[in-house]
């Protein structure tokens, strides 16, 4: 099996500037596929509502993000992308068809949590996280799926979560969205598999992102805990069977395989990757 096998693909990673996005982007970069990314920038504060935890990147970390995947010996894309605003999704496709004439892969990996209990729960923030995190995907899904047919190649990944098959106190809108994302795999799996084209889910359990610190502090004043960041990471692993946190380069590495010719017969399934965790 050839380490380039992705040659003359392009990929499309939503959120690839940081958290999973970022090492599943340069996963594929260093199996050839050219690779573009795109992430919701600190200027993008008009798209951000109260209570949501969103990662906001800057123009130094998306250069940063940029040059890593071409020092793999690829051509690399990069831009802001609010992925919960349709403009912006369909100038980020246009864009990268431009500059790559084509799509290959998807991997759908934006998103946002947030934490609120039901009784007075905002709407916009309950209508923001099913946006970004369920509708964003259907947004770049359904600008690639047509193309990806028409050439009888193509593999979709979206980034799920160990939420979309459990439910936990103060997260029914992310538990909603991403549950409502493996719906959204399934049929789309369904649709492509006459044609070539693959989908699939990935649920990773906890993955030490620059986001989820911003959803672990919210979680922390939530519930009265007292302690750094780093000592709460600590005995949330001693809670996970394996006793660790999930690298986000092992999400880049399933997600890299999924794209292997022997991978297509994988899809339609959520694969989740929480070291034996149920959340």
């Amino acid at each position: 099996m050839t380490e380039r096998y992705l040659e003359g693909r392009v990929a499309w990673v939503t959120g690839g500037v940081t958290g999973m996005g970022h090492p599943a982007a340069i996963a594929l970069a260093k199996v050839s596929a050219s690779v573009a990314i795109g992430s919701l920038m600190e200027t993008a504060n008009p798209g951000v509502v109260a209570g949501q935890s969103v990662y906001l990147v800057s123009e130094r970390e998306m250069e940063m993000a940029r040059r890593e995947i071409e020092a793999c010996g690829v051509r690399a894309l990069a831009f802001g992308l609010d992925i919960g605003a349709n403009e912006s999704v369909e100038q980020s496709f246009g864009g990268i068809c431009g500059a790559f004439g084509k799509i290959d892969i998807l991997v759908n990996a934006a998103g946002a949590t947030s934490r609120h209990f039901m009784v007075n729960h905002p709407d916009a923030l309950w209508d923001r996280i099913l946006n970004v995190n369920l509708t964003g995907a259907y947004r770049t899904t359904k600008r690639c799926f047509a193309p990806m047919v028409a050439r009888g190649w193509g593999r979709i990944v979206n980034i799920a979560s160990t939420a979309a098959n459990v439910g936990a106190l103060a997260h029914s809108a992310y538990c909603a969205s991403k549950a409502g994302l493996l719906g959204l795999t399934r049929c789309v799996a369904l649709e492509g598999a006459a044609h070539g084209v693959s989908c699939n889910a990935i649920n990773p359990g906890y993955v030490p992102t620059q986001q989820n610190s911003i959803g672990m502090m919210q979680q922390m004043r939530i519930d009265g805990v007292e302690m750094s960041l780093e000592d709460y990471r600590r005995h949330v692993a001693e809670t996970i069977p394996q006793k660790r946190w999930i690298d986000p380069s092992e999400i880049g590495g399933i997600i890299a395989f999924l794209c292997r010719e022997e991978g297509f017969g994988i899809t339609g399934e959520d694969i989740t990757v929480a070291g034996g965790s149920s959340w």
